[in-house]
């Protein structure tokens, strides 16, 4: 619009210049016009002092001398005005190409998604932490730092344990706690888990995704610092101690939700997405105020459509999709089949594999699925603790999405993105969903 605008002054300037150089004034013919009857021009010239015949249109020429002069000023005052707009056109393109280009950059490094701290933060959430330098966007805590807060991993310290090592509390100062992981290295894939755990859960920023603080490497031990989850994981609510005591129907329904968020926050919005591959319920931690977030992405891979030729079979036995466990092929469903196991696990009360009379054993899936379809069965298999405080149209829903996500075929399971809109209907307001309950039924303490 600025071009065109400014494009209008040339021909204002331009216009009566051109039309200086000919001014031809015809007149109507009163009669038929007079040809000639000797050779010669056609156009008889007369002078000033005399007057055309009538009938003959009168042609005032300028001489050529004078019409080629005008015509070079103009077509010079032209093409001047014409550069001159154009140059400047030029500059404030690139001027304005250059200024978005900027701001892009700038919204860019502000919607990276990072969730490690850097060096700043790291510094002021743990002041007795000292950092010694950074991978990515998470610090490289000193070894030193870490044996002052665990007590030199002192056993009382323990919270956890794992498939490579064990999870200890760390106390960095008088009111910051912390988790510290420690697992041993000299083996391949323990190298390989601990620098893609890294390396993810320093791009990932989700609510339901554990926050990696930093991490550290003293000799052939590794160590990774996260945010202290207080009720530890969804497995010790579940069947350790607790035995689900602290759960009710609704901060049950909640954390199957949380886990959703985090599962479709993996596998839609990360790009390549990424299949967590060990979904399980010690996997899925909780804060002091039952949010669950996901943890443990030393398996998690990149991609679809993978198969037994590029990706190693891992995974825990119970959680383990069919597809993945039979052929090697790995999908997000195979997440989603994970899913429904802990979803059974919230439901039931029970293992996903239970042991039997001598070395037997018996899937969750096995033992509950002619019973989920059945809705006079269904109540009296459900964890006791739960039982008298549940809504049976809720349960018959949850329960039929517990059976889609745990089908042997990977086609007829859901994605994780409609397994999420299903269950925000079922989790009140306060915790995170839609369903509107009174204040005594939200309540975190069963």
């Amino acid at each position: 619009m600025k071009l065109l605008i400014l494009c209008i002054p040339i021909w204002v300037f331009a216009t009566p210049l051109l039309s200086a150089l000919v001014d031809v004034t015809p007149q109507p013919p009163s009669v038929d016009p007079v040809l000639p009857t000797e050779k010669g021009p056609i156009f008889q010239i007369f002078s000033d002092k005399d007057a055309p015949p009538p009938g003959v249109a009168g042609l005032k020429v300028v001489h050529h001398q004078d019409l080629n002069k005008k015509i070079l000023i103009s077509l010079i005052v032209a093409s001047t005005l014409l550069a001159g707009i154009l140059l400047f056109s030029s500059c404030f393109w690139i001027y304005r190409l250059k200024t978005l280009k900027k701001s892009a950059e700038q919204g860019d490094q502000k919607a990276v998604p990072v969730k490690g701290l850097s060096w700043g933060p790291i510094m002021a959430k743990f002041p007795s932490l000292k950092a010694v330098g950074k991978k990515g966007l998470v610090a490289l805590i000193e070894y030193q730092s870490l044996v002052a807060a665990t007590n030199n991993f002192n056993e009382k310290n323990v919270i956890g344990e794992g498939r490579l090592g064990c999870v200890y509390k760390a106390q960095f100062s008088d009111d910051v706690q912390a988790a510290v992981k420690r697992t041993h290295g000299g083996e391949q894939d323990a190298e390989n888990e601990f620098e893609n755990e890294v390396d993810l859960l320093s791009k990932f920023q989700h609510q339901n995704i554990i926050s990696l603080l930093g991490y550290c490497i003293h000799g052939d031990a590794q160590f990774l610092v996260y945010e202290m989850m207080q009720n530890g994981s969804l497995e010790f609510q579940l069947h350790g101690p607790p035995r689900g005591s602290a759960l009710s129907w609704h901060l049950r329904m909640k954390i199957a939700l949380d886990v959703a968020r985090g599962l479709e926050y993996l596998h839609e919005r990360c790009n390549p997405p990424v299949i967590h591959r060990d979904l399980k319920s010690s996997n899925v931690l909780l804060d002091s105020n039952f949010n669950a977030k996901l943890s443990d992405f030393g398996l998690a891979i990149a991609g679809w459509n993978l198969s037994k030729s590029n990706v190693k079979l891992s995974g825990t036995l119970g959680y383990v999709a069919p597809e993945y466990l039979l052929d090697g092929k790995l999908t997000d469903k195979s997440d989603v089949y994970a899913f429904g196991i802990i979803l059974l696990e919230l439901l039931l009360g029970r293992k996903p594999v239970e042991k039997l009379e001598g070395a037997q054993c018996q899937s969750i899936v096995t033992w509950a699925m002619p019973q989920l379809t059945d809705r006079s069965k269904l109540p009296n298999i459900v964890d006791p603790v739960i039982r008298n405080g549940m809504d049976l149209k809720h349960l018959y829903q949850v329960a039929a999405v517990a059976v889609l996500c745990v089908q042997p075929e990977p086609s007829y399971r859901p994605l994780i993105t409609d397994v999420l809109h299903s269950f925000i209907p079922l989790v009140p307001i306060d915790l995170g969903g839609s369903l509107r309950v009174s204040d005594s039924a939200v309540s975190i303490s069963a």
